[in-house]
């Protein structure tokens, strides 16, 4: 067998695990969106990172409606929610 199938078996193993994963973050999401709203931030005490809850744009095979944007973690070159947006917003010490 080889490793390319190897892999493809063992990470076709944990789908399952993934799908009820991202099931959750969704409706953790949907509970996120019902306590403060679309468009509003909220902040990681740990890393810093800033979110916003946003409604995505454009096509997705996968429709969520709901969606969120956040700043870069740790080594990332860049996030979704710019620093200078989570800044404005009134978050200091954002990570990144």
């Amino acid at each position: 067998m080889s490793q390319a199938i190897h892999r493809f078996i063992q990470l076709e193993k944990k789908k399952a695990e993934v799908k009820k994963f991202y099931e959750e973050l969704t409706s953790s999401l949907e509970e996120v969106i019902k306590e403060i709203g679309v468009g509003a931030y909220f902040q990681d005490p740990e890393t810093g990172c800033v979110y916003k809850t946003v409604i995505p744009e454009g096509r997705f095979v996968n429709y969520e409606k709901h969606g969120y944007v956040r700043t870069r973690r740790g080594d990332e070159k860049r996030g979704d929610l710019s620093l200078k947006e989570a800044e404005a917003a009134g978050f200091k010490e954002i990570g990144g």
